[in-house]
């Protein structure tokens, strides 16, 4: 007899086992890829010789050497040096696990925030739904990249630039995201026979809504969790980029990208390439994840999934289908002379019946 913990992980992975082939291939390559991805980012710095900061190496004889500027690639500095004698390839890895945190608090806050407020304003309705939607769609107007500037911009009396205020920065954006999307899901659940029986039978809001509302409503959560974990990396370095994300000399990758204008103009190019690269792909393995977990997530996709691929009847079925698809062909068939019987072979329908006007003209 198989074990409770056994069914219930089968249970939870039958939707992935469920969906299409793409669907699961989106997943596990995204999976693996921000894996790798974190893997580096707090490994990393364990294994390279270098810091983020660091433009100088402590010689034996209690001594300082600076590391070269601008140096191209090489054995010693794999990704190059950038103007301010940092390591790139240092300050890569390190503006990677300032950029996961800064994902996965903003994201979490955001949540935290959205999900509740969409739940209980979508249950209750009234003065206080209407309250709450009147203050999302006013901070939804703003574009997103302006929003996180304005608000962090007022945190910097409060907060000194760093992980906190970034995180806070971006995680405002995506508050009115979550809000939308589960307080039209709990307008719709809370009209359900077995919410309704929950009512009638005298249980209490807090009951109905933790026990039978919130898992019916929470389905689509995860799916935007990892797109707007994906946009806050954009969002984190577009702050960077202007000057608004966390102080210099702390490794991110918006502001390494800024610094490195000048120097793309110069001729040097490793200076830009890495962080943009890194970007890219951060924001590629997140987005792989989200779209591959709303195909296993949502019912009619991964019914289309599980419905399989079609049966390939091959160009013998294809060549009958043509044949009963084409027109008769009449090429061998016998004329019919003018005013012939057009059923040959056949007998009189009404045999011994004689002609009903006997002696009749034309």
């Amino acid at each position: 007899m198989a074990s409770p913990l056994r069914v219930r992980l089968e249970h939870a992975a039958r939707p992935f086992r469920s969906a299409s082939r793409t669907a699961r291939v989106l997943v596990t390559l995204g999976l693996l890829l921000t894996f790798l991805f974190a893997l580096v980012s707090f490994v990393g710095p364990e294994l390279h010789e270098y810091g983020g900061t660091q433009y100088r190496v402590e010689q034996a004889d209690g001594s300082f050497e600076q590391l070269p500027r601008l140096a191209p690639p090489s054995a010693e500095h794999p990704l190059g040096t950038t103007r301010d004698r940092f390591d790139v390839l240092a300050r890569v890895i390190d503006g990677g696990r300032l950029a996961l945190g800064v994902v996965l608090f903003s994201t979490v806050i955001a949540m935290l925030i959205g999900v509740p407020l969409g739940l209980f304003a979508g249950y209750r309705g009234g003065k206080f739904d209407r309250a709450v939607v009147t203050v999302m769609d006013a901070v939804y107007v703003f574009p997103p990249l302006l929003l996180a500037i304005i608000v962090a911009f007022l945190l910097q009396a409060y907060l000194a630039p760093g992980v906190p205020s970034a995180a806070a920065a971006v995680g405002v954006v995506y508050i009115p995201q979550y809000f939308r999307v589960v307080r039209n899901h709990t307008l719709s659940v809370k009209q359900e026979p077995y919410v309704e029986a929950a009512r009638s039978l005298g249980a209490k809001e807090r009951t109905v809504i933790g026990r039978y509302v919130t898992f019916n409503v929470v389905q689509s959560v995860p799916v935007i969790f990892t797109l707007n974990a994906a946009d806050a990396v954009l969002t984190l370095a577009s702050l960077g980029f202007l000057g608004f994300g966390v102080q210099y000399p702390t490794p991110e990758w918006g502001y390494d990208i800024s610094a490195a204008i000048q120097d793309i103009t110069n001729g040097v190019w490793w200076t830009a390439l890495w962080p943009g690269l890194a970007i890219v792909v951060l924001v590629a393995a997140l987005t792989l994840v989200g779209e591959g977990l709303n195909d296993v997530i949502n019912p009619l996709l991964r019914a289309r999934g599980a419905a399989g691929r079609k049966l390939d009847d091959g160009p013998a079925a294809a060549a009958g289908g043509a044949a009963l698809d084409a027109p008769r062909s009449t090429a061998g068939a016998a004329p019919q002379p003018d005013g012939g019987d057009p059923h040959p072979g056949r007998g009189d329908p009404h045999p011994g019946r004689g002609d009903p006007h006997p002696g009749g003209g034309s």
